[in-house]
């Protein structure tokens, strides 16, 4: 019988996964028992990470005083800044800045930060810390896939908890974002999605501190002081000195927050916005890199004890 009727013969199989399989065993690389052990492994891993995405979106609506206290925390500085650059603004706009585009950049910076600022940190210190990490390295699925699907399933919640906040934010300030323009190309939304995977990235990388120190909430609190700054979520980019304006955009934090921002307020042209997508790539490869070289060392120097 031939490699296609062995395949296709299967009732309920993902036609994508048929065609992979077929060019796979066309081309000689693998038995056919080897590509069902494909099917098999790829099918089960979608169905774990399923099941924790289910577990924590039920978790995050059970906790639902948490999830609104975050949301809050992240509102503050688009609710209170705006109000300080209208003032500022009267008597003519700062560079390039009009009231109505201040007001702007902070309500799309929240839309954006809702979307794209990840603190998982705080839960990997505080799982290490309590030993709750050792039963998450026995389990049968990659640590760092578990991270990515709590992740998804915290995304999931926090757009939940954040749209009335959303409508309430449109409402408060639709007198000057009425006449407002804003961009949304193809590359906006590739650098939303970069912007995330980079924002993650590093902050998985970030959380292994923990595996060498139990003393991790200062320094996950020290990294939101340039994070702030520099991301563009206290102040515009555009109008910090020069020299913070270098150091910006040499660092990782503007590509999460403050290049899609800027992209969708149209002060990007598509050349620096390609040049943003590249920033966001080589970031998230070398957060995943720092990754990979503190998880090796942090695992030899983990004790498996909770406090």
């Amino acid at each position: 019988m031939s490699a296609d009727r062995i395949i296709l013969g299967r009732t309920q199989v993902n036609p994508v996964i048929v065609q992979l399989r077929c060019r796979i065993v066309h081309a000689g690389y693998l038995g056919h028992q080897d590509a069902k052990l494909i099917d098999m492994n790829l099918r089960l891993t979608l169905r774990q990470v399923w099941a924790i995405v289910s577990i924590y979106i039920q978790e995050g609506f059970a906790y639902r005083a948490s999830g609104v206290i975050w949301i809050l925390t992240d509102m503050s500085t688009a609710v209170t800044m705006p109000f300080l650059w209208i003032a500022a603004a009267a008597d003519g706009p700062i560079k390039g800045f009009g009231a109505a585009d201040f007001v702007a950049y902070y309500v799309v910076m929240l839309f954006v930060a809702s979307l794209v600022q990840s603190h998982f940190m705080w839960e990997i210190g505080y799982e290490v810390r309590e030993g709750i990490f050792s039963s998450q390295l026995i389990r049968p699925m990659n640590w760092y896939a578990f991270m990515l699907a709590r992740n998804l399933a915290w995304r999931v919640v926090r757009t939940f908890y954040f749209i009335p906040f959303a409508i309430l934010m449109l409402l408060m300030f639709w007198q000057w974002l009425a006449g407002v323009h804003l961009y949304w190309g193809w590359e906006v939304w590739v650098l939303l999605f970069l912007g995330h995977a980079l924002s993650i990235c590093f902050v998985l990388a970030m959380g292994l501190i923990a595996l060498f120190t139990q003393e991790t909430d200062s320094i996950f609190g020290l990294y939101y002081f340039p994070m702030l700054f520099l991301s563009g979520r206290m102040f515009p980019v555009d109008v910090m000195p020069d020299w913070v304006r270098v150091m910006a955009i040499f660092s990782p934090f503007y590509y999460t927050t403050g290049a899609p921002t800027e992209a969708i307020m149209g002060r990007l042209s598509p050349q620096l916005m390609v040049q943003a997508i590249g920033w966001q790539l080589i970031w998230i490869t070398l957060s995943f890199v720092a990754y990979k070289f503190i998880w090796s060392r942090g695992l030899r120097q983990y004790t498996g004890v909770g406090m």
